[in-house]
């Protein structure tokens, strides 16, 4: 049976680059996207890689698209949740409109993609649903504890589905924790922090000053979009059984330590976490 894989916010970073690995190991691909006309131009020359409108905001925009995969394959083996965006602001500089963007594609547009996408994963002889969160969704940080409070949100969810999915639908749960990556996501995080006054002359400014300058300096070489995809592979195509967590890079696993530090209750374990190392 030929393996379908549908994949959002696939029009650029970590989605595109997975999206481009799974096809050239032969798997169909349904990249998610809000420009279909200009990556199917871009990148449509690629042997079974379809780009499909997918608004994670919108419940009608994510059933419609999985209706296509629906009528042309009648089953999904791999959802991945992959749209998102970062947002560096104090919660008491962030307006409620910004607040709402940040929860309405992080936290919800995932609740809108799996309820949608589920019935096609089930349909599957071994489904897996794998969510983009972030060592951000592990350990709390300044500047973005609403971005962080998105992606806790999500981590509790995948974590609660884990608990039946898998033993009443054969459908496994995984949930890929990057840290820094080398897409325009960090650079879009600026250029809106940019658009909308900068750094504000307020009494964060020292703070996030010092975090922007420590934030910069231990992620001097930030880990690429396509080494993640190339764990989203391997996790894919290669693990069993299937963690619930996996950090993508040593420097992810060393950040996360430091709220292992912090707890010697043994966070560790609780996570049910495993390393992956792509040089093995």
């Amino acid at each position: 049976m030929n393996k379908i894989i549908a994949i959002t916010g696939a029009s650029s970073g970590i989605g595109l680059a997975t999206a481009l690995k799974f096809s050239e190991i032969g798997w169909t691909v349904y990249a998610g996207t809000r420009n279909v006309e200009r990556d199917q131009e871009k990148y449509g020359h690629k042997a079974n890689l379809h780009f499909i409108e997918m608004e994670v905001t919108s419940p009608e925009s994510m059933e419609n698209a999985f209706a296509v995969i629906e009528k042309n394959h009648g089953h999904l083996d791999v959802l991945f949740c992959n749209a998102g965006f970062g947002f560096l602001r104090a919660l008491g500089q962030a307006t409620m409109e910004e607040i709402h963007n940040v929860f309405d594609t992080n936290v919800y547009g995932v609740m809108h993609t799996i309820r949608a996408g589920l019935p096609l994963l089930r349909k599957s002889d071994a489904g897996h649903l794998v969510a983009t969160t972030s060592v951000g969704g592990l350990v709390g940080q300044p500047f973005n504890e609403i971005y962080c409070a998105a992606k806790f949100a999500v981590e509790g969810l995948l974590e609660s589905l884990a608990t039946y999915y898998k033993p009443t639908f054969n459908i496994d749960v995984t949930l890929l924790e990057p840290g820094a990556i080398a897409t325009n996501f960090n650079s879009t995080v600026l250029g809106h922090v940019q658009k909308t006054g900068g750094i504000l002359e307020d009494e964060y400014k020292p703070i996030i000053t010092q975090y922007l300058d420590t934030f910069a300096k231990r992620n001097s070489v930030p880990q690429t979009s396509e080494s993640v995809a190339e764990v989203m592979v391997k996790l894919v195509t290669e693990m069993d059984p299937k963690p619930l967590r996996i950090r993508t890079s040593e420097a992810a696993e060393a950040f996360v330590q430091y709220k292992v530090s912090q707890d010697p209750t043994g966070l560790d374990g609780m996570l049910n976490t495993r390393k992956l190392h792509l040089n093995r």
